[in-house]
């Protein structure tokens, strides 16, 4: 029986190309979506096109009903999940301070980015662990190298989301240690996906390549390795560890 893994925010950017992969590599995989059912339909239908199963579930992550049939809908269709990657996030609008942004915008950076992740490993402990009769697994949850840096002048409420992230990643994998559940996170730095064009600046990823040691951004499959990687049994020592994707920032 093949690993059946969840994806939250699997429609677009690193979180399809992880479907994608994961599809490929034999895994059953859930693409969570909140909005664009066609763009999740896509995915399904390229992981089916590389002998893979999949299905799309919508739901919005900072929602609890929501998170709870997600899991649900999963156990109904492949049964108990072994794998979680907690990849939906939004960065809010561009404000250049914060003392421009309004508490609207930070409360939903933070009821996506990290209430939204911590209900998802929630419901994922509840299936999983060895301790209440599950088959054990693994967690990934993307970070961002925004908590490393601050996002300073920017985006410094979604870099404390991300920060928030990270702590968490450390603390749940010493929690679950004996749960039979790894938890681990992948830090991305600069990655060419449409998130830039979510927070208003399309161009972002290649107006920064300079910036970047490796003069370039990252792509979304390069990160998907390093997520498959983590959710393997070639990582099956490492627990509360941080992979950075940066090209070196």
């Amino acid at each position: 029986m093949s690993e059946i893994v969840i994806i939250t925010g699997a429609s677009r950017g690193i979180g399809a190309a992880t479907a994608r992969l994961l599809g490929a590599k034999g895994f059953s995989v859930v693409v969570n979506y909140s909005n664009s059912e066609a763009a999740a339909q896509e995915v399904v239908a390229d992981v089916e096109r590389s002998g893979g199963r999949a299905i799309a579930v919508k739901g919005d992550v900072g929602t609890e009903a929501d998170v709870v049939h997600l899991f649900e809908e999963t156990k109904r269709v492949f049964g108990t999940p072994t794998g979680l990657v907690n990849n939906a996030g939004i960065v809010g609008s561009r404000k250049r301070r914060i003392e421009d942004m309004d508490v609207a915008t930070m409360t939903e950076v933070m009821r996506i980015n990290v209430i939204g992740s911590m209900v998802c490993a929630r419901e994922a402990i509840r299936r999983m662990s060895t301790q209440l009769g599950g088959p054990g697994g693994s967690i990934v949850n993307l970070s961002s190298v925004a908590a490393r840096l601050g996002g300073a002048g920017q985006y410094v409420d979604y870099a404390a989301s991300k920060g928030a992230i990270e702590s968490f990643t450390i603390g749940l994998a010493r929690e679950l240690a004996a749960d039979g559940i790894r938890v681990n996170a992948v830090r991305p730095g600069i990655i060419d996906t449409d998130i830039h064009a979510s927070g208003g600046q399309p161009r972002r990823a290649h107006e920064l390549a300079p910036q970047i040691p490796m003069q370039r951004p990252g792509t979304a499959e390069e990160v998907a390795q390093a997520v498959l990687w983590l959710l393997g049994e070639q990582s099956s020592y490492s627990t509360g560890g941080i992979i950075e994707a940066t090209g070196g920032r």
